[in-house]
């Protein structure tokens, strides 16, 4: 999706969950789209792209809603902002998408839990686009399973000692500042996990391997081995990196389905387009009565997806209310229906939808992992659950 940028309808902001900032936001963002900025960037190296765009994103304001100043935190993050944000990218870039969620994500813990210090050391370059940040939250053997953790940091004098190893990180290898998750001990379980701030310089600190997925973004494994940080870069209590973990991704976590919602949009228009450009049969493909019919299924379950995803990030900027099953909800609706609109716009296509090159073929990469990370479905699904349970 590299040269084939394109901007989103608003239509979408006509619902009551919107605002008329809101309407400017997607107004700045199309203007982005439009000048080219994402169009000029060579895709094909992955970690140069991603530095540009978070540049780019910076230069253009954009980082602005997801990123918190260093007198702000995550309670002055509009979730409206960030889901019309990372919709709005998605359509016209996975890549740029990654990247401005990132940005939000890896400084949420910081401007959660951070000391004033280092708030204003951070955030500045982050929401202005000269740094990358990273949260390295998985490891092998504890991905949705946070409890397991292994990777441990023990205090030692004025310092924490890191060793142990992350996988799965995004911007792993290219970012200026990582958000780290260490075994404390304070308490068995989630209850004995801290939350520290590390720069790719501190002593001990190394990429262990780069991973290379079926949509390239830079990925890797870190390692640390008798790495020594100062104590005050411990986010919040000891034992409380858990808390202020969960707390970072119930903001971001609608914004994952928002994400899905600009590949679906994407695929849709796609596919709407093709229908009606393809000749078959002394017709058009559209004429088809099978073609209608997928059509209509996928813009109905798009629009539902659509409902509950604003719908979760309304409660939370609005009301004020927690967000928690309504955020794994719309995750879950949006990023199972996403992979379904894909997969029939590829199927549509033909053998088009699986050449390399194709908006189509790019979008069948980049769904995929959204119904994994920030929690997988089948986690998704546990968590509503849970909640419901909770309520009786």
């Amino acid at each position: 999706m590299s040269t084939n940028a394109k901007t989103i309808s608003r239509d979408r902001l006509d619902q009551p969950f919107f605002e008329p900032r809101h309407r400017t936001l997607s107004e700045a963002i199309d203007r982005f789209v439009i000048s080219g900025a994402i169009d000029a960037i060579d895709h094909s190296d992955v970690d140069g792209a991603c530095r540009k765009l978070v540049r780019a994103l910076g230069s253009a304001g954009l980082l602005d809603c997801a990123v918190a100043t260093p007198d702000g935190d995550l309670t002055h993050i509009d979730s409206r902002s960030i889901c019309i944000s990372r919709e709005s990218l998605a359509y016209a870039d996975g890549l740029a998408d990654f990247a401005f969620a990132m940005q939000g994500l890896g400084s949420g813990t910081i401007a959660l839990a951070g000391a004033p210090a280092l708030k204003s050391h951070v955030l500045p370059k982050v929401r202005a686009g000269e740094w990358l940040a990273a949260f390295a939250l998985s490891e092998k053997e504890a991905g949705s399973d946070v409890a397991a953790m292994t990777c441990a940091a023990r205090a030692d004098g004025d310092h924490y000692v890191l060793d142990g190893e992350k996988t799965w990180i995004s911007n792993g290898g290219i970012a200026d500042v990582y958000t780290l998750f260490a075994r404390t001990g304070e308490a068995p379980g989630a209850r004995g996990i801290s939350a520290f701030v590390v720069f790719p310089d501190d002593p001990g600190f190394s990429i262990k391997d780069r991973i290379d997925i079926v949509a390239p973004h830079p990925l890797a494994t870190i390692r640390f081995d008798n790495c020594r940080i100062p104590a005050d870069r411990r986010l919040g209590a000891p034992g409380g990196g858990f808390r202020i973990a969960m707390q970072t991704l119930d903001v971001f976590r609608a914004s994952v389905a928002a994400a899905s919602l600009g590949f679906a949009r994407r695929a849709l228009d796609e596919a709407i387009a093709h229908a009606r450009s393809r000749r078959m049969f002394g017709g058009a493909l559209a004429d088809l009565q099978l073609t209608q019919a997928a059509l209509g299924d996928m813009a109905t379950e798009t629009e539902a997806a659509a409902l509950l995803t604003y719908g979760a990030a309304w409660r939370r900027d609005v009301q004020k209310l927690p967000t928690t099953r309504q955020a794994a909800m719309a995750k879950l609706a949006a990023t199972e229906t996403a992979q379904r609109v894909v997969d029939r716009a590829v199927q549509m296509f033909g053998g088009r939808g699986v050449r390399k090159g194709e908006i189509v073929e790019s979008l069948y990469r980049e769904v995929r992992a959204l119904r994994i990370y920030e929690g997988a479905t089948e986690v998704q699904k546990l968590i509503v659950a849970r909640e419901l349970l909770k309520a009786q």
